[in-house]
């Protein structure tokens, strides 16, 4: 998963030199400065006001220029370490299971690199499709409340169910589009038959499947917490520690939980390939005798001998015999 850290440190320093080079080319007159510096909310408002005003559209258009290099990027990275991770666990799976050679069906050879691509290009407009609908909820809810009937409390409540909504369904299609990758490089197909493969493999395991999926996110819910202690301790040492041991200790915080996040993400894949992988006689539960099935007991063999007097319930039989 060493392209996630590459990708994010990309991104964590393109976007800190867009900062830069962004502040860099705002112009600050003389009264602004005066204004800044009297740190009166009002004026401090006023200043920057003043100072942002006509360089807006030059900022959006340059961070939306970034984002759309960015999602190409993370598109061609996520497919090149898509291909090399699910590679690598079927190997895994496959030298440790022992499949027969008949019984293995991938990874195939053809190196389904355009499928990858396809999915994760899904992904990716499925981001901007949840970010648009709650754009789209917050204009919908903004028509409950007028100037001549202000109604913010209501408008709040109807916005957060809808914007649940969105967040699950969001978070449901994502996960198809990143199980069906799996199918993707086990069986070379294109996209929309990789996710038909997903939906078949969830109905036909859907058990093993969500016992995967809830352990998995329990550890994840499990990891923020801690991590998120980890991030408060020392803010709440602000007062007495140094500036820079309370970054030291975010940022060291912030990677410890990146880094198990990345390990339950792989622990998460490896789940379902060992689903797959599985062969049926491991899952299968052994039949039962034909005499219990039958219903009767007498009939089932046993090596023990009833009529051996040490099995007898009366004392010392065995002896004065």
């Amino acid at each position: 998963m060493s392209w996630r850290w590459t990708l994010g440190a990309t991104g964590a320093a393109l976007f800190f030199f867009y900062c830069i080079e962004y502040l860099d080319t705002l112009p600050v007159s003389n009264a602004d400065a005066a204004l800044l510096s009297t740190r009166q909310p009002a004026l401090v408002g006023r200043a920057i006001t003043h100072i942002l005003r006509g360089r807006t559209d030059r900022a959006v258009l340059a961070a939306l220029l970034a984002v759309l290099a960015l999602s190409l990027m993370w598109i061609v990275a996520a497919s090149l370490g898509r291909l090399a991770t699910v590679c690598v666990l079927f190997s895994y799976f496959r030298r440790e299971v022992a499949l027969a050679p008949a019984e293995a069906s991938g990874p195939q050879e053809s190196r389904p690199i355009r499928a990858l691509i396809g999915l994760n290009f899904l992904r990716v407009a499925l981001v901007l499709s949840v970010i648009l609908a709650f754009g789209g909820a917050a204009i919908l809810v903004s028509f409950l409340s007028t100037k001549a009937d202000p109604r913010a409390g209501l408008g709040v409540i109807l916005f957060l169910p809808i914007a649940g909504l969105i967040c699950v369904v969001g978070w449901a299609l994502n996960w198809w589009l990143a199980v069906a990758g799996i199918f993707a490089v086990r069986d070379g197909e294109g996209a929309l038959a990789s996710i038909a493969a997903a939906v078949t493999f969830c109905q036909a395991h859907c058990g093993s499947v969500f016992a995967v999926s809830i352990w998995t996110s329990l550890a994840h819910l499990v990891a923020l917490s801690i991590a998120m202690s980890a991030v408060a301790f020392p803010l709440a040492l602000a007062q007495v520690v140094p500036a820079r041991l309370v970054i030291a200790g975010i940022i060291l915080g912030t990677l410890a939980y990146l880094m198990i996040v990345d390990w339950l993400y792989m622990a998460r894949l490896a789940g379902y390939v060992c689903i797959m992988e599985m062969p049926p006689a491991f899952a299968a539960t052994p039949p039962l005798p034909p005499a219990l099935l039958r219903g009767n007991i007498a009939e089932v063999e046993t090596s023990i001998d009833r009529s051996e007097p040490i099995l007898s319930d009366l004392p010392n039989l065995a002896v004065e015999t």
